[in-house]
């Protein structure tokens, strides 16, 4: 195997030093064994011990143990008598000792950089007592260092920037690479840098790692990133060094060396007349090869015949100009709008003014679409006044629309229906002239509000709309009545003269001047001798009395006719009827009651007295009542009358068996045999008196024994059932008795019962029982043999 020239001049170098070290530990060795020590009273002592630090190449890599160094005692006299031994970090482990000759040896390939020494203890031993000829002394084992750790970027790779168009030198970034080596020996760890990748564009300090720009003016917009390739080697970069790389990203960041420039020196844009106010007419944008706030720009209308009508602003996102309405467009008044624009960068950096202005100038020009508009009105409401009493067919206003487009094509007016519900108006298709249509009332509608439509006789989808008030003109229509029901009472003890009741009246018309109302008495009660009406003067009345003396048992109630007319031309009058009731009055004249009955009553009682005396008496004879159904319902039998209709308590069930062949459904012939023994099923809610543990034969029993018994029986077991209802409820059993020899002859009854019983002598009772013989019996020639 051929060593390379590098390995070669390794093993050179390691075998140098270990050829020294071993030479210096035998000339130590030798020396010391003449050379006194001198203690401070310049006594001669005898050393027993030699020592010396002890040095080893790290990363040996031979197969025999590596010699460290030999101890010696001067109590060894080569005998054989001596044994040495170690102790300490790496004994036994890493580093061993020949007992008789005190060689030590390392066993293991020793890292400088894992540990740089070890700390060892020695001891001369007899080798027959075992017991120490010397004292135990320490000595230090050093890891000698060989160039064997390349230099490392630990904080590898590198992001860096830089701003374009930096001046030559401008630092950018600095790289540190680590060498694990000694640096206090050689030049194992002296690293130099260099820049393998990145150049011209930037060059890296040998001895700091300071990466600086190598060329002026590098332009992001051609360039924005580029990427360094940086090596440190050791050995101050001699051959034979050990070497370590990492990258370096370096991005130029952005300075405004651009100005804003617009594509184009003119734009056009079609836009319709109707687009609405605040409508985007259309975006523009000036180029910046700039980004962020380099590239942030401001937009303004210079010049120009739009001024007024449009407005530009900027998107913030996208920084467009952004061009819209400010009032509204017609083509009939003028079809183009010609704009000046200025577009210009809001941070401009003063180092870059010489590349000329940052602003941009361009031409917008907006030509305005015709677009067929809906007919105009002349005015947006229409104010119009109208009689009440104004007959069908009467005209109230005209309305005038027009079509604004330059075709001005004829127009045909109508009424929104949903408007004018009732119909009350209808207007001319061809002049809007509106007439009335009915009858019309102020008092129910004061006010009409209608939309009248104008509609393109071209095109009827085209639609304007018109707003007409009319007004209802108030006439003398309406009689003038009372203002409310009066409730007026006069007291048997009133005197000539005294005022009952004040009156006042009102009338659904609204005259200009206001109301005047004028009161009366009808010519037939006029010269009545019981009351009068004095009027008032102010649309009010008063009713007085002509005399006194009134009696309820006389008289309880008088009508008093009224007479009121309005101001109205002409004028209008009703009759309206008082109502007067006499009443019996306190000391106050306070009514007190008016009923002509309660005259009579005991002058000790009021009749809210007697009321409650009457409440009381009924509230009585209603819980008697009560208490007496309650007691004669406890006390009504549990068996039912024969009158009685027992047809209530029937449960109708509406399940239909499978006929005969049908055995799982329930078993009929428990409802017709006697002798059937039921389950007896305890009840929860009642103690039973009687358990039956086993149902007696009835065969030898008579007749009317056998059905009372049976009854009894099924009574009992319904008492103790529990799933039976609480009520009286009625028992239907099928039961005919056991008189027959042959006993139930049900084909039910002999299917459930699951009996061997033979039934061959029913061919012994003649012709009528050949069929039953022939299905039951068992002879030769029976029916299912």
């Amino acid at each position: 195997m051929k060593l390379g020239k590098v390995e070669f001049c390794h093993f050179l170098q390691i075998l140098a030093l270990f050829l020294c070290l071993s030479g210096m530990n035998q000339a130590e060795l030798s020396r010391s064994r003449s050379k006194p020590y001198f203690q401070s009273v310049r006594t001669r002592t005898k050393r027993s011990w030699v020592w010396n630090q002890f040095f080893v190449l790290e990363e040996y890599m031979g197969t025999d143990p590596l010699y460290v160094g030999k101890l010696h005692s001067d109590v060894d006299k080569g005998d054989g008598s001596i044994k040495y031994i170690l102790s300490g970090e790496g004994a036994s482990s890493i580093f061993i000792i020949d007992e008789n000759t005190g060689d030590i040896h390392a066993t293991k390939r020793l890292d400088r950089e894992e540990q740089a020494y070890y700390t060892l203890r020695a001891q001369a031993l007899d080798r027959l007592t075992n017991k120490p000829v010397e004292p135990e002394s320490e000595f230090v084992i050093k890891i000698q260092d060989i160039n064997d750790n390349e230099p490392k970027f630990l904080d590898g790779p590198y992001t860096a920037g830089v701003p374009e168009m930096s001046p030559v030198g401008t630092s950018v970034v600095q790289v540190t690479a680590t060498d694990a080596d000694d640096p206090t020996y050689g030049n194992s760890a002296r690293v130099v840098y260099s820049i393998l990748q990145g150049q011209p564009y930037f060059s890296v300090e040998p001895k700091t790692g300071v990466i600086k720009t190598a060329l002026p003016n590098m332009d992001r917009e051609a360039k924005d990133q580029y990427l360094l390739v940086i090596q440190a080697k050791d050995m101050v970069g001699q051959n034979g060094g050990l070497s370590g790389t990492t990258s370096v990203t370096v991005t130029l960041t952005d300075v405004n060396d651009n100005p804003p420039r617009f594509p184009r020196r003119s734009y056009q844009y079609n836009v319709p007349e109707s687009l609405p106010v605040a409508s985007v007419v259309a975006r523009i944008k000036a180029a910046d090869a700039d980004v962020g706030p380099n590239a942030e720009m401001e937009y303004k209308i210079v010049d120009g015949d739009g001024l007024g009508v449009f407005k530009i602003s900027v998107d913030k996102d996208t920084q467009e100009g952004i061009i819209t309405i400010q009032k509204e467009l017609d083509f009939e008044a003028k079809t183009s709008y010609t704009l000046r624009i200025e577009a210009a960068n809001m941070h401009v950096d003063p180092r870059f003014l010489s590349l000329g202005p940052f602003s941009d100038m361009t031409t917008v020009k907006i030509i305005v679409e015709d677009v067929d508009e809906p007919p105009v009105f002349t005015s947006r409401l229409y104010s119009m006044v109208v009689s009440e009493a104004a007959k069908v067919g009467t005209i109230i206003g005209t309305v005038a629309a027009h079509d604004p487009d330059a075709s001005n094509s004829p127009v045909r007016y109508s009424i929104d229906r949903n408007t004018d519900l009732e119909r009350y108006f209808n207007i001319d298709a061809n002049s809007g002239v509106i007439t009335t249509a009915k009858s019309l009332d102020r008092e129910t509608n004061a006010v009409h509000n209608i939309t009248v439509l104008a509609m393109e006789s071209q095109n009827p989808a085209q639609i304007g709309r018109g707003y007409v008030a009319i007004t209802i003109l108030d006439i003398n229509d309406n009689a003038p009545e009372f203002a409310m029901e009066y409730e007026t009472t006069v007291c048997e003890n009133a005197q000539p003269g005294q005022v009952i009741q004040k009156i006042s009246a009102i009338d659904k018309d609204d005259p200009p001047n206001g109301h005047q109302f004028y009161f009366s008495l009808t010519a037939e009660a006029a010269n009545n001798h019981n009351f009068t009406l004095q009027d008032n003067k102010d649309n009010t009345a008063t009713v007085l009395t002509r005399r006194n003396g009134f009696r309820r048992q006389e008289q309880s109630v008088f009508y008093l006719p009224i007479f009121i007319v309005d101001s109205g031309s002409p004028s209008l009058s009703s009759t309206n009827t008082l109502t007067i009731r006499v009443c019996d009055c306190d000391a106050d004249g306070i009514a007190q009651t008016c009923n002509a009955e309660a005259y009579i009553l005991p002058a000790g009682l009021s009749t809210g007295a007697l009321i409650a005396i009457l409440a009381c008496v009924l509230t009585l004879l209603v819980l008697v009542l009560l208490i007496v159904t309650m007691r004669r319902r406890k006390k009504e039998p549990l068996i039912f009358d024969e009158e009685r209709d027992i047809r209530e308590n029937i449960v109708r069930y509406d399940d239909e068996g499978g006929g005969e062949e049908d055995t799982e459904a329930f078993d009929m012939a428990a409802l017709r045999n006697l002798n059937i023994i039921r389950d007896t099923k305890t009840r929860r809610d009642v103690t039973p008196e009687i358990q039956f543990l086993s149902r007696p034969t009835f065969k030898s029993i008579p007749d009317n024994v056998i059905f009372r018994e049976f009854i009894w029986e099924r009574l009992k077991e319904a008492d103790v059932d529990p799933c039976a209802p609480p009520y009286d409820s009625l028992q239907t059993y099928a039961f005919e008795g056991n008189g027959s020899v042959a006993e139930s002859l049900s084909s039910l009854d002999s299917i459930s019962s699951n009996s061997d019983q033979n039934y061959d002598y029913l061919s012994d009772w003649g012709p009528r029982f050949k069929r039953l013989a022939d299905m039951y019996g068992t002879g030769p020639d029976c029916l299912y043999s």
